[in-house]
């Protein structure tokens, strides 16, 4: 998995370790499979740019809906190969996205920003697979969704243990494996 920021390395595996788990989640979901069962139906085709385009549109717009700011220098971007159900890996280009961008604001607001976007996301056609409130550095509040009709997934949470660091709230948004246009999407 490639990475390309200069955060520190803390940030660094921090990031690793996101990627990590959203594409494991992924994965256990088919999120990198075709939207059918069918393991060579056409995938959603997109370019790299306009992917990563929607996925900071898609933050700062869930940030506004919540009444906060984003952290521009915390913004992660990951596009990684698709890992079919059997272990195969595609030649043809096709990947998938992680974007995650982290905001300021408070611990006390966490609880509020996950119920603002648990009403907004269900509106907006997500199914919520995932949901708690801020209890406690230990009991952070979490949010996590997926688009029924695309699966692109979001995830909204709070990072950080608050002890040497501020807590943040981390929003993220994952895509389905995605082939470029123009590229021949090979079979299985």
């Amino acid at each position: 998995m490639t990475i390309r920021s200069k955060a520190p390395s803390s940030a660094r595996e921090r990031a690793v370790r996101t990627a990590v788990a959203l594409c494991a989640a992924m994965l256990l979901t088919g999120g990198c499979m075709s939207q059918d069962d069918d393991r060579n139906a056409p995938l959603p085709r997109m370019a790299k740019d306009t992917a990563l385009k929607w996925a900071k549109d898609h933050t700062a717009h869930l940030a506004r809906v919540a009444g906060v700011d984003l952290l521009p220098d915390t913004a992660r971007t990951v596009f990684e190969d698709c890992v079919g159900a059997h272990d195969e890996v595609a030649d043809d280009g096709r990947y998938s996205l992680l974007y995650y961008v982290y905001s300021p604001a408070p611990a006390t607001e966490h609880t509020r920003i996950v119920r603002t976007l648990r009403d907004e996301l269900r509106k907006s056609g997500y199914e919520v697979t995932g949901y708690r409130e801020f209890k406690s550095a230990y009991e952070s509040s979490v949010l996590r969704a997926r688009n029924k009709k695309n699966q692109y997934s979001v995830e909204a949470e709070t990072v950080g243990s608050g002890k040497k660091k501020p807590q943040r709230f981390s929003f993220s948004v994952s895509t389905p494996c995605l082939l470029p246009p123009g590229a021949e999407q090979q079979q299985f």
